[in-house]
């Protein structure tokens, strides 16, 4: 079997920017993507998000900026993504999805997908988080006979017409549903463990860069990785402007358990609930490097940069600071460089700088 240089697990735009810095530096490598098309997350995220409802997508590296558009986000950037792999030929294999990456002989790494094999001196981790939905168990959330859904599985505004809902959760998904469900619903409860934090001042770039050192720290520390938005609070933008006048926004503490006709506060009502969308985030899509046991004590991975500080062959990019698009190309750029440190390193029997 040939040996690679280097495997890109996803192609998001953490995997298609390290892609790009990887063939730049000539360093031999695949990228296997779980999807059957181009687009990463994007081509997944629900249809009635549109372009100006996202937060900008920052250009891929040697790349335009997206155009100014209306149209819907899961098939603008999927187009996007798809030009950008075929004008800069990278080398992406689909559907692949990856099962596991375990230690192989002679210090090498071996990819694992289904009954296919591939053996690697390093591998660049891209997989992000839209495979991992995370939603708490609750007490009662068993009986209830309404709907229960997460974001992943959001399809859209008119589902929620005239109904009674329960959205959970203090992160931007949360306001950003709000902001379509309430004017359509009979009513909403918004549900958070803690209060939110809304953001007064303008978020500028001194601001967002604060903020990614803070959630940097986490994961020098181990710890898992916090969403930079539980850092730089919350905002509400002009299209939810409408759910804010109907009274959306005003948070409640978190239900004490769920009935089969609604949730039950901590006062001891009931509010009676047709649905209970669960915006409780997501986690890294990290189980299939379980056999490499990068994880600390605290829970997450260590990193330095993108080197995974427990097994510096693995680089994780698209994990905590690096899960913004403007982080992902940074840490594509920085994954590239410590994929070629590693393999100076592993050729010369020392540590070199790339």
């Amino acid at each position: 079997m040939d040996v690679l240089d280097s495997v890109v697990i996803g192609a998001g735009q953490a995997g298609l920017s390290s892609s790009y810095h990887l063939q730049r530096r000539g360093i031999p490598h695949v990228v296997l993507d779980a999807d059957a098309e181009p687009g990463g997350a994007w081509q997944h995220r629900w249809d009635s998000l549109t372009m100006r409802d996202v937060h900008g997508i920052a250009a891929l590296p040697g790349a335009e900026p997206l155009a100014e558009d209306e149209g819907r986000a899961n098939e603008v950037v999927a187009a996007y993504f798809a030009d950008y792999e075929r004008t800069h030929g990278l080398p992406v294999l689909r559907p692949v999805r990856v099962d596991a990456v375990v230690e192989a002989d002679d210090g090498l790494l071996e990819v694992r997908a289904g009954e296919r094999r591939w053996l690697t001196r390093t591998v660049v981790n891209a997989t992000g988080t839209w495979s991992r939905p995370f939603v708490p168990a609750y007490p009662g959330a068993d009986t209830f006979r309404g709907r229960q859904l997460h974001p992943h599985d959001y399809p859209g505004p008119e589902a929620f017409r005239g109904r009674r809902v329960v959205v959970v959760g203090g992160g931007a998904s949360a306001v950003q549903l709000l902001g379509e469900i309430a004017p359509v619903a009979a009513d909403t409860l918004w549900v958070t463990r803690r209060a939110p934090v809304w953001r007064t001042d303008d978020f500028t770039p001194e601001v967002g860069r604060a903020a990614v050192a803070l959630v940097e720290e986490r994961v020098r520390r181990g710890l898992p990785p916090a969403s930079v938005v539980s850092v730089t609070g919350l905002a509400l933008r002009e299209q939810e402007r409408e759910a804010e006048r109907l009274g959306a926004y005003e948070r409640h503490p978190m239900f004490t358990a769920v009935e089969p006709g609604g949730v039950r506060m901590p006062d001891g009502a009931l509010w009676p609930a047709d649905v209970i969308l669960w915006a409780t985030g997501f986690r890294p899509a990290v189980g299939h490097l379980a056999p490499l046991r990068l994880r600390s004590e605290h829970g997450g991975i260590r990193l330095d940069g993108t080197t995974a500080v427990a097994d510096p062959r693995v680089q994780l990019v698209g994990y905590g600071p690096s899960a913004s698009t403007i982080g992902a190309n940074r840490a594509g750029r920085v994954a590239a460089r410590g994929v070629a440190a590693w393999l100076a390193r592993d050729t010369e029997g020392d540590a070199v700088s790339a």
